[in-house]
């Protein structure tokens, strides 16, 4: 960043300690380094981001990492701006189910919290087909960055401000995004319940296969004992179900409908097609986060903010966020 920047890492240090003012040449240099836009350096809320847990590529480059951590934190500071904005709360504060054991013992123990997540959220066993609205109306945040990641990020976790985000990239396709948002919410629902023998990660990934795709339904689709499927009846599933087919083999022998050794011969032929980096057939699509562009047009709405204030905390010049609120260009009509 420094030598982007044209100044001594020393400098950089002081920028952040707001111990030095960095000139507009500057400034400039340093919003095009972090991708954000100049105005992230003026937002009047500071965000705190706490027990950060990326889900990355063992090779994720610090310059990545620091360009993530750009985009989380300005995304999260015009959160809490927009959140301030209203007179009372406009969303709920995440809460852990009641259903939550104390302990954890074993795998099968997981199949069932995630089913009790399902009943207390009133979820059923149908496919969920916006997860994001899912969880994000239940008061869990989440934060879509468009920074190029190259494969090498899928997602992170933390608390912003005490309240918890979670972070996805753009540049999976939907299954992928899915998996990882479901794999965060059993970090969130698993602390400090599992017994020292279970792995979190191995545990937060059967969680997330069986929230998506609970074990009854399983049974169902896949009936209770198979030899072999059929790569379409799989691609199909994964379009109904938003979970890769991958992942489908492995609830598919989580849920002993196929023996291990089917298992095993199914996921190596995948492996050698080259199958387990990007699956054939249709990509399931990516879902997107609208919570906060409705909050932000609902707040104009209620006159709590102005268009220009709205058009900032888009991103949006202002010509273009007027043209956004009259629905396009096709339908703009003069005042």
């Amino acid at each position: 960043t420094a030598q982007k920047v044209g100044v001594s890492q020393t400098a950089i240090q002081k920028f952040e300690k707001g111990e030095l003012t960095p000139g507009s040449e500057h400034l400039f240099k340093l919003s095009k380094s972090y991708g954000v836009r100049t105005g992230y350096f003026f937002r009047p809320f500071e965000v705190e981001l706490e027990n950060v847990e990326y889900r990355k590529r063992k090779k994720a480059p610090v310059k990545l990492l620091n360009r993530i951590d750009g985009d989380v934190r300005n995304q999260a500071e015009c959160w809490f701006e927009l959140m301030s904005l209203y007179p009372e709360q406009p969303v709920q504060d995440f809460k852990l189910p009641s259903c939550l054991p104390k302990l954890i013992v074993n795998s099968s123990e997981i199949e069932r919290v995630a089913e009790c997540v399902r009943n207390e959220w009133e979820l059923g066993l149908n496919p969920i087909h916006d997860l994001i609205d899912t969880v994000e109306s239940r008061g869990l945040n989440v934060i879509i960055t468009k920074v190029p990641s190259e494969a090498k990020f899928d997602g992170l976790a933390a608390s912003i401000n005490g309240s918890p985000f979670v972070v996805l990239s753009s540049a999976w396709p939907g299954d992928r995004q899915r998996f990882t948002l479901a794999h965060e919410l059993g970090h969130l629902l698993l602390a400090d319940r599992l017994a020292s023998d279970l792995e979190e990660e191995a545990a937060c990934n059967r969680f997330a296969g069986a929230f998506l795709l609970p074990k009854k339904k399983v049974l169902e689709v896949l009936g209770p004992a198979r030899h072999s499927f059929e790569l379409q009846e799989l691609a199909l599933l994964k379009q109904e179900f938003g979970l890769s087919m991958q992942c489908i083999l492995y609830r598919a022998l989580n849920s002993n409908v196929i023996e291990p050794s089917v298992f095993k011969k199914m996921y190596m032929d995948f492996s050698k097609r080259g199958w387990r980096k990007r699956e054939p057939g249709n990509q399931y699509s990516a879902e997107k986060s609208i919570l906060f562009d409705q909050l932000v047009f609902r707040a104009l709405g209620e006159g709590y903010v102005g268009e220009s204030k709205a058009a900032e905390l888009l991103g949006e010049s202002l010509s273009e966020f007027h043209i956004k609120r009259k629905l396009g260009r096709d339908y703009a009509t003069p005042d």
